[in-house]
């Protein structure tokens, strides 16, 4: 069986790590991957963010799996073509994508479907955002609708410093594009949890969860990242609440998408807070976490 992997960091290293151990793969490649991951895969030259270069390479290996580790060839919609091309890939389809995509459309998911989430406002001008710093309580998390790899997300302890941070998402300045809409959040207190879940479209199946850490400086300070670190230890979930996010969360996720006419297929990443009023989903990414994977799959033990 041949596998190629599209990513080339940490994550993506973990995957090749992980697969390499299957006595089912014949042939591992990962594009563009890196000087670590070329010890235990072959590295192929690819532009993970070019569609083209991703079909052109699929195209001269012929893989008989396709695993994708960064979510923008997920927004590409390389899922949707190779599927169209009939070629085996595991991850969520471009329209599915959303859920990462948009904050904007996740946090109205939520709602639709009863999933547990902090009270929001959705804004496309800072008339919006003045008028709907009203109704929430400082501290408040200004979010940036798009994707900002991770550095999108602001608490402002103030008022004003929320409308500031928001002027400067809008305008273009901070993140973008991904700061075209804003999304004000209450702020939750608790414990951060990576819930992670494989699904067929219908059904799920859960990993083991992790706790990522953000902040770029010593003691939790500072602004956000992608992730700085992560662990995972049985004490991070038991099988109860295990359960609960099963049925409270994960499930109702794929049933609603499939309810709305869109299927989620791949890896479906719940971003909780554990918090005193239980658990509160903070976010979806519609792949691997990075770095939670690294730890993750040093626990799976499962081909």
């Amino acid at each position: 069986m041949k596998v190629l992997v599209l990513g080339g960091g940490g994550r993506e290293h973990a995957l090749v790590w992980k697969l390499r151990q299957s006595p089912r793969i014949t042939q591992l490649v990962c594009a563009p991957g890196n000087g670590g991951i070329a010890d235990d895969a072959e590295v192929a030259p690819a532009d993970v963010k070019s569609l083209d270069s991703i079909v052109s390479l699929a195209n001269r290996l012929q893989p008989d799996l396709t695993v994708v580790g960064p979510e923008l060839p997920l927004t590409l919609g390389v899922v949707d073509e190779f599927t169209r091309r009939g070629w085996p890939i595991f991850g969520p389809t471009q329209a599915a994508s959303r859920l990462e995509l948009s904050k904007s459309f996740a946090k109205e998911f939520l709602q639709r479907h009863h999933i547990p989430t902090a009270h929001f406002a959705i804004c496309d001008s800072m008339d919006q955002v003045r008028s709907a710093l009203g109704h929430f309580h400082t501290p408040v998390v200004v979010k940036a609708d798009g994707l900002a790899a991770g550095k999108g997300v602001v608490i402002a302890r103030s008022k004003e410093e929320a409308a500031s941070t928001a002027a400067e998402m809008l305008s273009g300045r901070m993140v973008g594009d991904a700061g075209a809409r804003v999304v004000l959040e209450e702020c939750l207190e608790g414990d951060e949890l990576s819930f992670l879940v494989f699904s067929d479209g219908e059904r799920v199946a859960p990993l083991v969860a992790a706790q990522d850490h953000k902040r770029v400086g010593d003691g939790d300070t500072g602004p956000n990242t992608g992730g700085m670190g992560a662990y995972s230890t049985p004490e991070l979930l038991d099988s109860g609440m295990r359960d609960w996010l099963l049925n409270h969360v994960a499930r109702p996720v794929v049933a609603g998408m499939k309810a709305e006419g869109t299927e989620f297929k791949g890896v479906l990443y719940c971003g909780l807070m554990m918090t005193a009023r239980g658990p509160m989903v903070l976010e979806f990414n519609c792949r691997f976490g990075d770095p939670e994977t690294q730890p993750i799959l040093m626990r799976l033990e499962s081909d």
